[in-house]
């Protein structure tokens, strides 16, 4: 059997800080935290109240936790972080890297001082968060150019097409790819058709603004989100780009053929059902561009 000596032993030796919190906030004791690696010494926490070291939204959060698992008697688990910027008294010019926690927070069956208690553990994630997100990254980009690929680009289409659809936001969308390709490819080599393909998606990335979104759609295919965007502003910003980008591009040239783009542009409407409804359009649309000879730009017809 293991005596009370014991116990207290084996509770100091916890890799992870163990906390027993208040539902008012109160450190009312720590355990563990001996991994150095990643912990400091927390021992000076104890008989504070979190409202005292915590900047206030935080620490609203961490009392919400903590009621939470009171009231529900279940293990809660959550993710978070924090920073220098979150405690109070200190400056905001610390490690510009948040530290990344995952709390296990447990409702315990008795009280400390008339109140109820959680425990409350907390290990260090941030190895681990920082490659998940790089693996979302991974996940949601092309390789070759560097913007966001199919998978992102249907997620967030879904996005906007349902607050147009519920708020009547105004979302347009571009639809292009490039003309002359094959020829470049045939005449110059792959390896040129990629720096082509790489070189609309610089072009692109220089033109968005901060909430729009560009996707390679697939092969020389690319697609523009421009949410908040209503059609005579997605046509002006079609021309635009059409026209950057056919600079960017007549130095590609093979067999008389000169490298250049064919777009098409449409704005979400209730007639269109779903995102690939508005999808479909202006794919419509670009083959209208193609098929009035290629290099310009064709705006979709509502229902067309």
């Amino acid at each position: 059997m293991i005596n009370l000596e014991q116990m207290a032993l084996i509770l100091k030796a916890l890799p992870d800080p163990a906390f027993i919190l208040s539902r008012s906030g109160k450190y009312v004791a720590l355990f563990g935290g001996r991994d150095a690696r990643y912990y400091h010494d927390g021992s000076g926490l104890v008989g504070c109240y979190i409202a005292d070291l915590i900047k206030p939204d935080k620490a609203r959060w961490f009392l919400d936790q903590i009621a939470l698992a009171l009231d529900s008697r279940q293990l809660l688990i959550a993710e978070y972080e924090l920073s220098n910027r979150d405690v109070k008294d200190l400056p905001d010019d610390g490690p510009q890297q948040p530290i990344w926690f995952e709390g296990r927070v447990q409702a315990l069956d008795f009280q400390v001082s008339g109140e109820d208690v959680v425990l409350w553990v907390a290990s260090n994630i941030s190895a681990r968060h920082e490659l998940e997100l790089q693996l979302k990254a991974l996940s949601d980009t092309d390789q070759l150019t560097g913007l966001f690929n199919r998978r992102k680009l249907e997620y967030e289409l879904a996005s906007h097409y349902e607050l147009s659809a519920r708020y009547a936001v105004l979302n347009s969308i571009l639809m292009f790819d490039l003309d002359n390709l094959k020829i470049i490819n045939d005449n110059l080599g792959h390896q040129v058709g990629d720096e082509l393909i790489q070189v609309v998606a610089a072009v692109c990335r220089s033109e968005l603004r901060q909430n729009d979104i560009a996707c390679r759609f697939g092969g020389d295919e690319f697609v523009i989100v421009l949410p908040n965007t209503g059609p005579e502003q997605a046509l002006q910003f079609a021309c635009r780009l059409h026209q950057l980008l056919q600079t960017a591009l007549s130095r590609f040239v093979a067999a008389g053929s000169v490298a250049s783009v064919s777009i098409g542009v449409a704005s979400m409407v209730p007639e269109d059902g779903s995102f690939s409804g508005t999808l479909q359009r202006a794919d419509r649309a670009l083959y209208q561009a193609k098929k009035l000879g290629k290099n310009q730009v064709v705006e979709a017809l509502t229902g067309g």
